[in-house]
């Protein structure tokens, strides 16, 4: 008895140095790890918006690309999907294959609806021969006519099920989605690929109040493109919108036609450059302040020693500056350096 005591004693001993080992690196682990104050002021530049900024004769609206055609090619027939010819990132060209259904049951009601089809002529030639010798009644010929136009539309639909069958290519581009797999039972509408045209894009920009008439359909414009380092595209005035937003900006669209040494895919940003005989003196922040993208600006705005971020309705820029036409004011304290380090609500120090 008093060996099992003493063996007890023993590994509860074990256990305590145990307990007690593991806690003290627990604590010293905690030691060494970093946890970031989030009340500690971080360091940043700040500066007011330039309230009376001159944008010269040659005006910058950013904005960004959309593809020219993107759709979900769905099927027009229903069934198994049995083939499926291209991947994501396949090139396709308008009329191309691109899936199957299977076909064989359609294709034995086709045979069959042939062969009815074969079927009634010769018995429309008897009963018209029959006719001219007064053999049947003009009713029972007549029956049989109609009966050989139903057989054949039934044909024509069974030809147009099968049509269905086989899932073309709208238009040409790129597949950027595969949306059904082998084996699935799709039915009419159902999408199969998302199919991506980039051969001409859409810039969309937003241009305010001011500006809007100086664009118009067809004009040709010149696009630069951010992701390759400024490089100029020719390109047209696509569409401008006739309805202004909440902010009295108009949204216009210009073609631009890719190119295959610079290629330009949707959702990159670019700008169009405009020339114009007279200058536009506004409110204006510089580009290095934003956070985000310039189609939808925010910067850091100095309220009661803490970083609140902010958006503001951007204009024209030249590169360097964007204008403010919403959202700031020119007593603003924005922060201008520093940022990177910075979230909504925390502490800052100005230098």
């Amino acid at each position: 008895m008093r060996r099992i005591i003493l063996i007890s004693l023993a590994v509860i001993g074990v256990l305590v140095i145990t307990v007690t080992k593991l806690l003290s690196n627990a604590d010293e682990a905690k030691k060494k790890i970093y946890i970031h104050n989030l009340d500690a002021a971080v360091l940043v530049e700040t500066a007011n918006p330039i309230e009376n900024y001159t944008f010269e004769s040659a005006f910058s609206y950013l904005g960004v690309f959309d593809a020219m055609h993107q759709n979900n090619v769905a099927s027009e027939g229903s069934g198994k999907l049995i083939d499926i010819l291209v991947k994501e990132g396949s090139t396709v060209q308008k009329g191309q294959l691109i899936a199957k259904l299977d076909d064989e049951l359609i294709q034995l009601q086709i045979e069959n609806a042939k062969l009815n089809i074969a079927q009634l002529k010769n018995d429309n030639a008897r009963f018209a021969n029959l006719r001219k010798e007064q053999a049947v009644s003009s009713v029972e010929a007549e029956k049989m006519e109609l009966a050989l136009k139903s057989a054949e539309v039934q044909l024509k639909q069974l030809q147009k099920q099968l049509k269905g069958c086989r899932i073309l290519a709208p238009f040409s581009g790129v597949v950027t989605k595969k949306m059904a797999d082998l084996g699935s039972m799709v039915m009419p509408g159902t999408p199969i690929v998302e199919l991506t045209d980039i051969s001409q894009l859409k810039l969309s920009i937003s241009v305010p109040e001011r500006d809007v008439l100086k664009f118009k359909v067809g004009q040709k414009v010149a696009v630069s493109v951010d992701a390759h380092d400024g490089e100029l595209y020719n390109a047209s005035v696509y569409s401008t919108s006739v309805q202004a937003d909440a902010l009295h900006n108009f949204k216009v669209q210009i073609l631009v036609s890719n190119k295959a040494n610079a290629r330009i895919l949707a959702g990159m940003y670019g700008s169009v450059t405009l020339q114009s005989n007279q200058s536009v003196t506004a409110m204006a922040v510089p580009r290095k302040a934003l956070i985000g993208s310039t189609k939808t600006p925010q910067v850091y705005v100095v309220k009661n020693g803490k970083a609140k971020l902010t958006s503001f309705s951007p204009g024209t820029s030249d590169g360097n500056y964007l204008e403010v036409v919403a959202g700031l004011t020119a007593s603003d304290q924005i922060v201008v350096k520093g940022q990177v380090n910075l979230e909504d609500g925390m502490n800052i120090k100005r230098n």
